[in-house]
């Protein structure tokens, strides 16, 4: 009578008990980033593992404002989508008209389900008027596919071919220029262009996430470290410091950007009918254009509008005292459960205590009084509970100058 083979038991107790040693992805820039890694701070960003700070969270956070700030996107979900249906096809699943995009230029976007609930807001880079790159935060590859069926264009995930940076702060365009990218300081608000790197190209857009002067550089791969010892060496004299997530998530509170699946949940993740929102409701209304042909959410986008049912609204808030207000519950006359923060910080350069937070309609909308926040405070060792006044204010909660400056500045 023939056995069948057994798995040692041992070696399958072994490779079930080691799981946890599994580890996250790396990206092409991640042999100098471990190098530079002192706080062994670590998250998961998409399967990666990404830094939530490197040295010091404070200091990173004030190399962005002060200097020049080096910050790994690539785990960012990158689609290349081309062919001679790319632009159609784009301007039937995202919000914004594409057709007013041009070659050269990026826009910020997002796109819903049918229902006309936000699935992701991202970045669209036009390359050419065929080739297009598509950013977002969640990965949407067989949805973009389905949603491909009679178009004339390819979509692919790029998102392991092509390394990103985020370069960002008051220095930043000196660094590049002193790198040699002749002719970066041509590059208004949201334009791209191509520059020679290392016998090839690469990418570079006047765009970020922090309300700064700032690039991000988008590089094969294989030529990733070339472009961070390139970017490092040229900045050495600007302040150049590379920088963890937690920083740069300050920087982007500050200039009032939101971020999926922190600020509102996007629709694929949402379990509770009541976390799902339209674009009206996450401050995203004005990137609806009904004046061009049909998208994805048009029709449940309009019936809210006209019915009067978009029940949610996102604002921003500026709220007294100095201790952050990081995930409170925020109250009408003390009393009446409104809404919730979703981001806070006290702001070193507004020298404001500032939140963002969605709050149920009419309260942020018509009601803007009599609002507060309950923060609970650590006070030698024990928590004190703080109701704090909120006002609902504009965002950006700062604008810099420096940002929009054309030609920018040389600092």
């Amino acid at each position: 009578m023939n056995q069948l083979p057994t798995l040692d038991a041992s070696a399958a107790r072994a490779a079930a008990q080691s799981h946890f040693r599994t580890l996250r992805l790396g990206t092409p820039f991640q042999p100098r980033i471990d190098a530079l890694a002192r706080t062994n701070d670590w998250y998961n960003w998409a399967g990666y593992r990404a830094p939530h700070s490197l040295w010091d969270e404070e200091l990173e956070y004030f190399a962005i404002r002060s200097q020049a700030a080096l910050f790994d996107i690539s785990p960012m979900t990158k689609y290349r989508i081309a062919g001679p249906d790319a632009e159609a096809f784009l301007n039937r699943v995202t919000l914004r008209d594409v057709t007013k995009l041009k070659s050269g230029r990026v826009h910020y976007t997002a796109w819903c389900d049918d229902d006309g609930f936000v699935l992701d807001d991202g970045t669209l880079f036009r390359l050419s008027p065929t080739r297009f790159r598509l950013c977002s935060q969640e990965r949407h590859l067989p949805w973009l596919l389905d949603s491909a069926t009679g178009f004339d264009v390819t979509v692919e995930e790029e998102t392991e071919a092509v390394a990103g940076l985020a370069l960002q702060g008051p220095t930043s365009f000196a660094v590049l220029r002193d790198a040699g990218f002749a002719g970066v300081e041509r590059l208004r608000v949201f334009d791209l262009a191509e520059f020679p790197h290392d016998h090839g190209t690469i990418t570079i857009s006047r765009t970020g996430f922090t309300g700064d002067l700032g690039y991000e550089l988008f590089v094969p791969a294989d030529k990733a470290l070339s472009l961070w010892d390139r970017l490092i060496l040229a900045g050495e004299l600007r302040g150049i410091r590379a920088i963890g997530y937690t920083a740069l998530n300050r920087a982007r509170l500050e200039a009032g950007l939101i971020v999926a699946n922190a600020d509102f949940t996007t629709s694929e993740h949402a379990i509770r009918a009541d976390r799902l929102r339209m674009p009206d409701e996450i401050g995203l209304g004005f990137m609806v254009d009904l004046q061009k042909g049909h998208f994805n959410g048009r029709r449940a986008i309009q019936g809210a509008r006209a019915k009067k049912r978009l029940r949610h609204v996102l604002v921003g808030l500026e709220i007294e005292g100095n201790i952050p207000a990081e995930h409170a519950i925020v109250y009408y006359r003390k009393s009446q459960e409104v809404g919730l923060v979703s981001a806070a910080m006290w702001s070193p350069m507004a020298k404001r205590n500032i939140a963002i937070a969605s709050l149920a309609r009419p309260f942020g909308d018509t009601v803007v009084d009599d609002l507060w926040v309950e923060i609970y405070a650590m006070r030698e060792l024990q928590y004190q509970k703080l109701m704090k006044r909120a006002k609902v204010v504009q965002r950006p909660f700062i604008k810099l100058d420096r940002r929009t400056a054309n030609p920018p500045a040389d600092f």
